[in-house]
């Protein structure tokens, strides 16, 4: 006996619905393995970018590699916070003057 066409209509509409649910759980179930995925290319994107900064911007890391070779690392390695300090405080202080109106003084 063969099947009449509404109920082949409607065992395909079963099936379509079936397959949209398991779709919807296969997303669920993968959703931490692409919150993985796009923090690896996060942190790819931000190392290319800063290699990229490196080769077209080669003085901060020559001055790091003498600032080794001339002094202690430990030394060295205090003045680079020193200095992270410092840029931080002007970048404050830009933000701060032009926020106020007064970035001509810049």
């Amino acid at each position: 006996m063969s099947k009449s066409l509404t109920e082949l209509h409607q065992q395909r509409g079963r099936l379509l619905e079936r397959i949209a649910y398991q779709r919807a759980e296969l997303r669920l179930q993968l959703q931490p393995l692409q919150n993985a995925s796009d923090a690896g290319n996060r942190v790819f994107t931000l190392i290319s970018a800063g290699l990229q900064y490196l080769k077209t911007h080669p003085l901060p890391l020559l001055l790091a590699g003498a600032a080794l070779v001339l002094f202690k690392p430990r030394r060295a390695w205090r003045w680079f916070w020193r200095g992270v300090g410092i840029w931080r405080s002007w970048k404050v202080l830009r933000n701060w003057l032009s926020a106020s109106g007064l970035s001509r003084w810049l």
